[in-house]
């Protein structure tokens, strides 16, 4: 929200003195979408930030043709239906897409380059979105091409993700890719509590994970999207049309190490890996 904030003053906008703003938290319960954009609209307001992923701005389509929306996807928009391309989105939607369904095999990479005497490897998605069979279906290709074993480990909940932890010890499995799909993001706390507690290495897409005392992350970074978005924004309330601006793509990834967490599970970094990170937290 910071970053947020931060694109809206950079446009000249500053909350509670030019603008207003109704926050809804949908808090992966992703049937309260159609009420919650019901809602809003309903409230006239001047264009929707559906963040949250993929499932948020599909609803928020869903919900009006008319009002701008502006979204954060971690999956191909175009694919979707959401715009026409990137550089001319048409409609009313543009926004940021993270590719981050896409970097899922360049996670696999790393991953398999910190632990390369794993065999064994483990996704972590919630299955109930459309973005899991895509993911599921490009990490395959890449442990094909590996020779590693590939297990589904599906949650949309909290005791599911507690009882697909305990699967992964019983699969034996030797290291694990979370997937970027936005509903582990707020339980990151639980996700890294319990890979330590099976003590299994594990990647994420975000570097707050790492942050959190993940061992690894690689990806686009949370705080560029938002900014953009809040600039987007501050454009969109001067007059300008979510279909003449294009949807921005990440230039820059980054690749986050957390020592502490590779001491505890005995793994020494590779140098390539080191030298590769872009934030090494101690």
């Amino acid at each position: 929200m910071n970053a947020f904030h931060q694109g809206l003053n950079d446009g000249g906008y500053v909350v509670g003195k030019n603008i207003a703003i109704e926050y809804r938290m949908a808090a992966g319960e992703y049937d309260r979408l159609p009420e919650f954009f019901a809602d809003v609209i309903r409230q006239q307001v001047s264009l929707i930030v559906a963040s949250g992923g993929l499932v948020s701005a599909m609803a928020a389509r869903e919900a009006t043709r008319t009002i701008p929306i502006l979204f954060i996807a971690g999956f191909d928009p175009i694919q979707m239906g959401l715009a026409d391309s990137f550089s001319r989105p048409g409609g009313n939607a543009t926004g940021v897409s993270m590719i981050t369904t896409e970097m899922a095999q360049k996670r696999l990479e790393w991953l398999t380059t910190l632990v390369p005497q794993a065999a064994t490897i483990a996704v972590l998605g919630n299955h109930k979105t459309n973005i899991y069979n895509r993911e599921v279906e490009l990490l395959e290709a890449s442990a094909r091409a590996r020779r590693l074993k590939l297990v589904e480990l599906k949650a949309s909940s909290d005791s599911e993700i507690d009882a697909a932890f305990a699967a992964a010890a019983r699969q034996r499995v030797e290291a694990l890719s979370v997937s970027a799909h936005p509903f582990f993001n707020p339980r990151r706390a639980q996700v890294v509590a319990l890979a330590a507690q099976y003590r299994i290495p594990t990647i994420y897409p975000w570097r707050e994970f790492v942050s959190a005392g993940g061992l690894m992350s690689y990806g686009p970074t949370f705080s560029w999207a938002y900014r953009e978005i809040g600039r987007y924004a501050s454009r969109i309330l001067k007059g300008e049309k979510p279909s003449d601006l294009p949807i921005q793509l990440p230039m820059k990834f980054e690749l986050a190490i957390n020592i502490g967490t590779a001491k505890a599970l005995g793994l020494p970094i590779p140098g390539l890996v080191l030298a590769s990170a872009t934030e090494i937290i101690e």
